[in-house]
């Protein structure tokens, strides 16, 4: 068996016990949290029969061991049950969702990484000059900044100030683009709906540019500290020497050697966005699966906080699985 099969194989059977593990957590914390999820769906004014007809048939009256293994059970063949408070299917309820928190995610990963690959690769370049101290200044004022702050202003100063931008949801009404991959951006590009486009767009730029930015501050540090330590080593000191220009030395050499961690964080930042969606997506009413969660732990929806909780691990530990393959196809020297 070659290397890079044997690591790919050692990965997975890695996540396994890692998804587990936090199964298990998830499924105990809500379990052991004040409160019950039958009267906060029925209210603390409904008969107690009708609650206890209720807990029978979730399977809320069974010992905490009896739940867990009929929960792994479900999860083994992709049920995550049903949503307490719409009875419709948990997964189902997340895949309508997925595709904004996808858009909102790759839109944000695009703006962090235009800003910090060539932010810090220029900050490395010109170091301890203006450009090198605005870039560590950006990036501790960005990161320190709360997200859900930062949005509320940019809704403040480009929505209700300036009134340039709308502060809230996806698309307009009656002008959602004919669904194809249910990538707004990407579906009215596809059926060439202009209109669509511009006003996806439009509700996209401020959630999409708040997440990015924050997200951009951690890329410009890992590059700016990569790319410096990569040009004092050999290889592009004899490319200096040979006379090749600076910018070649730096993008084509220097920054191609150093991305390696750089590439390992950023599949790693692109997993976790979906996480930190929650707090964006709250501010910005975007209909994703980071507010569809707010509003299932407030009904203490236990199926789809836990399917969504295992819907975003799973995302997270594939994504970090194909990261750690490029990695090793990249330097073999990982894979030992």
């Amino acid at each position: 068996m070659s290397s890079i099969k044997y690591y790919v194989i050692t990965r997975i059977f890695l996540a396994i016990p890692m998804m587990l593990i936090l199964l298990t957590i998830v499924f105990i914390v809500l379990r052991i949290m004040p409160g019950d999820p039958v009267t906060a769906m029925l209210g603390p004014k409904a008969p107690p029969s009708q609650i206890q007809r209720m807990r029978t048939e979730l399977g809320l009256n069974d010992p905490i061991p009896i739940q867990y293994v009929k929960y792994i059970g479900k999860l083994l063949v992709g049920n995550m049950g049903r949503s307490t408070l719409t009875e419709r299917p948990v997964l189902t309820e997340i895949l309508e969702r997925f595709p904004a928190t996808l858009e909102l995610t790759l839109y944000a990963m695009v703006v962090a990484v235009l800003i910090g690959i060539f932010w810090g690769a220029e900050a490395a370049r010109r170091y301890d000059k203006i450009t090198d101290i605005t870039a560590r200044s950006y990036a501790i004022i960005i990161y320190s900044i709360p997200v859900f702050w930062f949005g509320m202003m940019m809704q403040l100063i480009f929505g209700v100030n300036l009134h340039w931008l709308p502060v809230s949801g996806r698309i307009s009404p009656m002008v959602e683009p004919t669904s194809i991959t249910r990538l707004y951006l990407i579906d009215s590009l596809i059926t060439g709906n202009w209109g669509s486009l511009w006003n996806a767009f439009r509700h996209i730029l401020l959630p999409g540019t708040t997440l990015g930015l924050v997200i951009s501050s951690i890329f410009v540090r890992m590059v700016r500290g990569n790319m410096l330590l990569t040009m004092n080593m050999d290889f592009v000191k004899a490319a200096r020497a040979r006379g090749i220009k600076e910018r070649i030395v730096v993008y084509r050499h220097a920054l191609k050697n150093a991305f390696v961690p750089i590439l390992t964080i950023m599949g790693l930042q692109f997993a976790l966005l979906l996480a930190g969606a929650v707090l964006t997506e709250t501010t910005f009413s975007w209909p994703g699966i980071g507010s569809y969660l707010v509003m299932k732990i407030r009904y203490r929806d236990f199926a789809a906080i836990q399917g969504t909780i295992v819907f975003i691990a799973f995302f997270i530990i594939v994504v970090s699985i194909l990261i750690d393959v490029i990695n090793a196809w990249i330097d073999p020297r990982i894979r030992y």
